[in-house]
């Protein structure tokens, strides 16, 4: 038999990616870039250029569409693989990514009565403007006991299915009647390729509260949130919940026709992007956590029982390994503080010497930054640029930098947004350790990882645990490609398990981060004062931040 393949499909918040994978032993053969056209949509609408509110993140469908037809013919020409040997695709995606769809599956914001109207559009995973309709979901779970919250930590994202759904209710009522569904983005472009709709367990369970047992809310409780809603999951979220691993269908010929690749070809269930990853670093049992490191941070862990803990974003049984409950937990924004230290806050004389030491500025201000000891600056941060993710839930709290005076270094601030991430990670850590999980060992993949030793070597003195970083550069895609394998199965040269898709073709370095004792005893010091700030200002003893924002709005719509 020929050798197989597999292709990744990998959406992220400013591109898509195509990885082909030798199913073999996960080598990538070839890969491709299309970034969206449109980028994020945050200002204004295309065409009719209405203005966006604050907080939103919009995305148009059509810039999906063009990674399909743009990127997978890019890798099958590169790699010069016959299409006939490329048995399955694996799709993984931003989420929790939104679109409302009418009957035939056409969005509607391509559609010329309803795309000037911003509800019409695609929501993107950071869109944060249903803040309101997210708390009083959490605050009606809560009086009435329901029992699915605690999986969720306690708390409703802004970011989620149900609250983005609400407020197009809510402010636009027009679009929701118009709607025939709301579909998560990755089930929506998998549709197009197979010609049917299917719901994956990933993202149904982790950002529209469905469970395997218990399926999804009760009606009941969608009708104490408003009327309107109460049949929602018979109608706008309908339809079969398929299990990770699975099929979704197969490429139809006219799609085949459009990518280049044969009619029939198995297409697996989508996968949230971050949670691709563990396969791809071959982590398929308990006690290993998983750190998919980028604008922001994925924590992700497997194991035998469910349980609650405090600011999980969600645990879902089978959500990323068949057999295993998965726990996500998460931090908003760790390379986005970095970026916009950079971009945003770093004087001139920096860029300059950067650029005088044939460096980027981050290159420079690391290398500056690695000659520092703990401590040394006497600074310290919280790392809530984009909001809490996890443990406090809380999207209207903001990064804070305490201990600056007129001696303060760009490179000492550097160090500190890289320590007060590392810090956020060691609280989720604790989260899950004061529940009774055993975290033996961290694995780093996705962007951060590769290029940042002072970085990863932080994490590990921060955390007090070794870090094994990913072999791979695209490991959400080879972990998506390892799907699309399973999907195809091994009659047609695939797996029939995740378990040995990962053994087979997910990878690590041989090199780790291991922790310094004398660094790490400094971090034990420093960790019990971000802990008291973590509390003052994310558990209620100053609410100043969320002060500042109400005048800070207030003032913007003058």
């Amino acid at each position: 038999m020929s050798k197989k393949y597999a292709i990744g499909l990998d959406y992220g918040t400013q591109s898509g990616r195509a990885v082909l994978v030798d199913l073999h032993d996960g080598t990538e053969i070839a890969e491709h870039v299309t970034p969206y056209r449109h980028h994020v949509i945050d200002e204004r609408l295309p065409i009719s250029g209405t203005k966006l509110e604050h907080d939103w993140a919009l995305q148009h469908p059509a810039d999906y569409i063009e990674v399909l037809e743009q990127s997978i013919p890019a890798v099958v020409q590169q790699s010069g693989v016959e299409p006939s040997d490329i048995i399955g695709i694996g799709i993984d995606f931003t989420a929790c990514t939104i679109l409302p769809i009418d009957a035939d599956g056409t969005p509607l914001c391509v559609q010329t009565q309803y795309r000037d109207n911003p509800h019409s559009w695609v929501k993107l995973w950071k869109h944060h403007a249903a803040q309101e309709e997210a708390d009083q979901i959490t605050s009606q779970a809560l009086s009435s006991g329901e029992k699915w919250l605690p999986r969720y930590g306690g708390t409703i994202s802004c970011e989620w299915m149900h609250a983005k759904i609400w407020q197009v209710l809510d402010e636009a009522p027009e679009i929701f009647e118009a709607s025939d569904q709301f579909v998560e983005a990755v089930d929506w472009v998998i549709s197009q390729m197979t010609g049917t709709l299917k719901r994956g367990s990933c993202t149904a369970g982790y950002k529209a509260l469905w469970h395997k047992q218990d399926g999804y809310p009760s009606n009941e409780f969608l009708e104490s949130l408003d009327a309107r809603l109460a049949n929602l999951h018979d109608t706008k979220l309908r339809g079969e919940v398929l299990s990770l691993g699975s099929k979704a269908g197969e490429l139809t010929a006219a799609m085949a026709e459009r990518i280049g690749l044969e009619a029939g070809t198995a297409v697996a269930v989508g996968i949230i992007d971050a949670h691709a990853g563990m396969p791809g670093v071959g982590v398929v049992t308990p006690g290993k956590l998983v750190m998919a490191m980028g604008t922001s941070i994925c924590h992700l862990l497997l194991a035998d029982e469910e349980k609650h803990v405090e600011g999980v974003g969600g645990v879902v049984e089978d959500g990323i390994i068949p057999g295993y409950y998965a726990y996500e937990a998460g931090q908003a924004a760790v390379g986005d503080i970095f970026e916009w230290y950079v971009e945003e806050a770093v004087p001139a004389y920096i860029h300059k010497d950067a650029e005088a030491a044939g460096e980027s500025v981050h290159q420079y201000l690391t290398r500056k930054a690695s000659e520092l000891s703990p401590g040394r600056s006497g600074l310290l941060a919280l790392d809530w640029w984009n909001g809490n993710r996890s443990v406090l839930v809380d999207p209207s709290l903001t990064g804070t930098i305490v201990g600056l005076n007129l001696l303060t270094k760009p490179w000492e601030i550097y160090r500190t947004l890289f320590e007060a991430t590392a810090f956020g990670t060691r609280k989720i850590i604790e989260a899950f350790e004061q529940n009774g999980f055993v975290i033996d060992e961290l694995y780093a993949c996705g962007g951060l990882p590769q290029k940042n030793a002072l970085l990863m070597q932080i994490y590990a003195d921060v955390t007090n645990k070794e870090i094994k970083i990913a072999d791979s550069k695209q490991t959400n895609a080879l972990g998506a490609s390892m799907y699309g394998a399973v999907a195809a199965g091994s009659d047609k040269g695939g797996y029939d398990s995740l378990v040995d898709a990962a053994a087979a073709m997910g990878r690590v370095r041989e090199e780790t981060y291991k922790p310094d004792p004398q660094r790490a005893a400094i971090y034990d010091q420093l960790y019990l004062e971000y802990l008291q700030l973590h509390d003052y200002f994310g558990r209620g003893g100053n609410d100043v931040m969320k002060r500042l924002r109400v005048i800070k709005e207030g003032q913007a719509a003058n």
